[in-house]
């Protein structure tokens, strides 16, 4: 279905929806962060605005003709009917990288007014978009209630989440709510043999252990080396590197400013690593390695925001997995 793999309940809920009688006016598309949500959200609005089905797809099908041109506006984020709330664009020196701002803002949704007062220009609905929608600040998601309330004529409004329970209930309670799955290993390894099919085999099955059955997520992190990364914290799992080498290895690689999106990945990497190694123990696993993870967890989150160390949180999250390691008698 819709040429998203593993979502096909979704997909089929939302056509079945398209090709009904009345069409609820608000959908929230939860479920974790690069498992395609945001694609079949965009696919479905460009069915909203008029898109047609491929040729020789089965009606009740997401896939959208390559040439249509409603998918084409969409896509360019050209079309009229169209409306796309996300976080903007910082403010950059000249060299610095460019990052986002930390919310969508109140005047963001409040700018959605003169467009839901006007007819739709091209389509018979309006579509408003809105990614990540956890993003909005408290003030955004109260204005954005008041439309859910009372939702304008011929108006849909799509709804990513990636954490559906830190909206407001009141929103989540307006919404129809579709819940979007990870995919399992077959199904992420056929997506990833797609999009790359030069990839190492070894490098492929690092990234699938990694991603957790979020193809963004694999993708993500096809340049930084995760099999290198799952390989030094294997050895250190193995041995429990009493010498320090792999972490002082590790901490010299990530440290630097330049490295990270790696140190990033590696922070978020090391729980779901802690978390396969203790699932594969099973009931081998003491109180003390089940705590690694929460342990590991709670590093992780904790280093960005609170600007810890590199170099000593990496030592510590390695220090988490040496726990690991079998003790010798």
């Amino acid at each position: 279905m819709g040429g998203w793999r593993g979502q096909d309940r979704a997909i089929a809920e939302l056509m079945a929806a398209l090709g009904g009688e009345r069409l609820h006016h608000a959908w929230l598309l939860g479920g974790q962060a690069g498992i395609g949500k945001a694609g079949v959200a965009f696919d479905f609005a460009k069915r909203l605005l008029g898109a047609q089905s491929d040729t020789g797809v089965l009606v009740g099908n997401l896939v959208i003709a390559p040439d249509d041109p409603v998918a084409r506006l969409v896509d360019a984020g050209t079309h009229p009917d169209l409306v796309q709330i996300r976080r903007l664009p910082r403010d950059t020196k000249k060299g610095e990288a460019p990052t986002l701002a930390r919310n969508i803002t109140v005047d963001q949704v409040r700018s959605l007014s003169r467009f839901l007062h006007l007819a739709p220009s091209m389509a018979a609905r309006r579509v408003i978009l809105i990614d990540a929608a956890e993003d909005m600040e408290r003030g955004a998601a109260n204005a954005l209630l008041k439309n859910l309330e009372e939702p304008p004529r011929n108006t849909i409004f799509l709804l990513i989440s990636h954490m559906p329970g830190r909206l407001l209930p009141t929103i989540r309670s307006r919404c129809r709510t579709l819940h979007f799955q990870p995919l399992d290993d077959a199904a992420m390894e056929d997506v990833l043999t797609g999009i790359l099919p030069d990839l190492p085999p070894a490098e492929r099955q690092a990234l699938i252990r990694g991603a957790e059955g979020a193809p963004g997520r694999a993708l993500a992190m096809r340049d930084l080396d995760l099999a290198g990364l799952e390989a030094a914290l294997e050895r250190i799992a193995q041995g429990g590197d009493p010498t320090h080498r792999e972490r002082i290895q590790l901490a010299r690689a990530l440290s630097p400013k330049a490295a990270q999106a790696r140190y990033e990945a590696f922070l978020d990497y090391v729980p779901h690593y802690i978390a396969r190694r203790l699932r594969a123990a099973r009931s081998g696993a003491d109180g003390q390695k089940a705590d690694a993870w929460l342990e590991a967890v709670q590093l992780g989150q904790g280093a960005i925001t609170l600007s810890l160390d590199p170099s000593a949180t990496i030592f510590a999250l390695c220090g988490t997995v040496a726990r690991l390691a079998e003790r010798k008698s």
